[in-house]
């Protein structure tokens, strides 16, 4: 598509079609540098003023404003002023929602996020039991004839431990920061400078809270997002990236160095570094233990090793939720702690889901995800697995209704608890509804009309939600409960009557037979598929991760869909309504994955096509694809349903066949 055609289109004020490409002309640019690149950015953003897509106009007037070409910066500067002159309406800008006038009101929380000192003072108890008790059975087990001199050298070996990396782990990120993403330091001073309500903010929390500014970062990426660490409040480390001053207004922008400066004050970073190490010790007595299970000598201790081993290894799956949970338990409180600071709750709400957009816009300008985004996810104040269908709304509406509906299912949907369980952030919906009542407590309206939301949530269809959701909970796992019922059956059966067959064979037949179950809920009849949207997909408050609700999208191949792969074989797909991840399974398995990533996608991003598949939501929301239609017939058949009945039906044939030698 040429550079002409969209400047032709803009010149005749067909401006939605130039939008349209202009758009499709910078995502095919190979070189973001060249000159015709840069002027299609420059008449993108006057396409989008022209269509009262406002925000997108300011977000690509403010990347113009610090490109590296000086005709570049020169023009955006120039053209920025026209935002002044724009009047704001509610056909293209959302009206902001008020902030107080004094900060510092206390806000209550409501039950909202739990009990920060209890959440961690259970976690932490329960966690260094945990790794104190495997310490122990450890030294217990290899001998120590002494066990008060035991009981000292497991503390001892635990508080080293926990010491050095406390200490240390802050200094070894300072040169995974830089090696990885160059991260810049900087001063208050240029902070000040690029957002003046930020410098504002530090101030002001610093000299309350009697800290020490924290160590500023800036990573040149236009992903936004903003993380801290460190050992000790007066010695933490705050980095953002460049593209949350892109995305972002002023205030916004201090509501989100307000949240990061939260876990400063509140220790976050120190307390989840040690709770992170005494979970990974829980890993490390695991292995150990299983390593001298295995080895020879004495039976005993080959036994109390295996023992060790399992219980070690069940601690770490539950220290692993329970530092979920502490992580999930203090991103609410850094909100509380932004909203109180800035007092402006819903300065948050908006920075929450610019970031989303943010987030879904530099995805659809780059082929390959990004790097920063995926190594930060549990650092971040934005979990990016979440941003596409809050970033997909924001991106074709200021309509802030139509943005809310799409928390429906973070708000009311159970599989949004249950996918929560794994997640280190709340769902978005959760914590925009969070600072809303931040908001209503200050007297202020809400940006994003959350009680509506709850309203609407509350005619939804119970027996939809929740009518099937424990049967799906069980389908959702059918293998693995099927492999344990054939476990059990064929322990139950070697009781009466010792069979090798069996002991082998009917775990394998319930694996097969659980996977075929699970295989046609998941995959149901696609033929009568409906035509539709990304954005229509999303908003569904009753989507399924193992439901797959079959659906056809017409939209651009954007790129990969692998983080840091440049072989993988999923794909993004995008519509004028958004961004979606297509999920590829060859007929090979494996091996023909492999091959696609590497011989076929790099052809087909660019392309415009139909895509067939079964829509699912999670955290995150994708397509596990059936087939790619082009203008000339299917161009790639994918078999995630083959693949299932394959597996399933060859485990149980695998099983019947050892039931049948082995018992003969």
């Amino acid at each position: 598509m040429s550079l002409q055609s969209g400047l032709d289109a803009l010149k005749q004020k067909r401006y939605q079609e130039a939008v349209e490409l202009l758009e499709q002309f910078c995502r095919n640019s190979v070189k973001h540098d060249s000159s015709d690149y840069l002027s299609a950015q420059m008449w993108l953003m006057k396409a989008y003023q022209a269509t009262g897509e406002i925000e997108k106009a300011k977000t690509l007037c403010q990347k113009l404003m610090i490109s590296e070409n000086p005709q570049a910066r020169s023009w955006a500067e120039q053209a920025s002023q026209s935002f002044r002159q724009t009047p704001v309406t509610q056909s293209n800008a959302s009206q902001k929602a008020g902030r107080a006038v004094a900060t510092g009101m206390k806000l209550a929380m409501g039950g909202v996020g739990g009990s920060l000192a209890l959440a961690s003072g259970v976690t932490m108890t329960l966690l260094f039991g945990m790794v104190l008790a495997l310490g122990l059975s450890l030294v217990f087990i290899l001998g120590s004839n002494n066990p008060l001199q035991g009981l000292a050298i497991a503390i001892g070996i635990t508080l080293v431990f926990n010491i050095a990396a406390f200490f240390l782990s802050p200094f070894l990120m300072d040169l995974t920061q830089r090696w990885l993403y160059q991260t810049r330091w900087v001063e208050l001073a240029e902070v000040e400078t690029l957002s003046p309500e930020t410098a504002k903010v530090i101030r002001q929390v610093c000299q309350q809270k009697k800290l020490k500014a924290p160590r500023l970062g800036i990573i040149n990426d236009q992903n936004p997002t903003a993380f801290t660490y460190g050992s000790l409040p007066n010695s933490a480390r705050l980095i953002v990236s460049q593209g949350l001053f892109t995305y972002l207004d002023d205030d916004e922008i201090a509501t989100v160095y307000a949240h990061e400066l939260g876990h400063i004050v509140h220790w976050d970073f120190a307390v989840m570094t040690v709770a992170s190490t005494l979970v990974q010790i829980c890993y490390l007595i695991y292995s150990t233990a299983r390593r001298f299970g295995r080895g020879g000598g004495d039976s005993k201790i080959k036994n109390a090793m295996q023992t060790a081993a399992l219980a070690a290894y069940v601690f770490y799956l539950i220290g692993t939720y329970l530092l979920l949970y502490l992580s999930r338990t203090r991103e609410y409180f850094a909100d509380h702690f932004a909203a109180e600071s800035t007092g402006n709750p819903n300065g948050l709400s908006r920075a929450l889901v610019k970031i989303a957009y943010g987030i879904l816009e530099e995805g659809s300008r780059t082929q390959e995800p990004s790097r920063l985004i995926e190594g930060t996810r549990a650092l971040g104040i934005y979990d990016h697995k979440a941003a596409a269908s809050t970033g997909t709304a924001y991106r074709i509406t200021s309509d802030t209704q139509k943005v809310g509906r799409v928390f429906l299912w973070d708000m009311f949907n159970p599989w949004g608890w249950w996918m929560e369980l794994n997640s280190t952030h709340p769902l978005t919906g959760k914590r925009v509804r969070a600072l809303s009542t931040y908001a209503e407590q200050l007297g202020l309206p809400t940006e994003f009309d959350m009680g509506r939301v709850i309203g609407e949530g509350k005619t939804l269809s119970k027996s939809k939600l929740y009518g099937n959701f424990f049967l799906d909970v069980m389908l959702y796992g059918a293998e693995t409960i099927g492999f344990l019922v054939g476990l059990i059956i064929s322990v139950i059966l070697w009781s009466s009557s010792p069979n090798t067959g069996l002991t082998f064979g009917a775990p394998l037949i319930g694996l097969g037979i659980g996977i075929v179950v699970k295989a046609l809920v998941m995959f149901p009849d696609y033929k009568q598929a409906a035509e539709t949207d990304i954005l229509t997909l999303m908003s569904d408050p009753y989507a399924s991760p193992l439901r797959g609700q079959p659906a056809k999208l017409k939209g651009q191949l954007i790129g990969r869909g692998d983080a840091g792969y440049k072989f993988g074989s999923d794909l993004k797909i995008q519509d004028r309504s958004g961004m979606l991840y297509l999920h590829y399974a060859s007929r090979f398995g494996p091996i023909g994955n492999f091959l696609f990533g590497m011989k076929r996608v790099q052809s087909l991003i660019g392309e415009q096509v139909g895509a067939v598949g079964w829509f699912r939501r999670g955290v995150a929301p994708w397509m596990d694809l059936i087939q790619l239609q082009s203008e000339n017939g299917t161009i790639v058949n994918s078999y995630h349903r083959f693949w299932s009945f394959i597996l399933g039906s060859g485990s149980i044939i695998l099983g019947v066949v050892l039931i049948m030698f082995l018992s003969s």
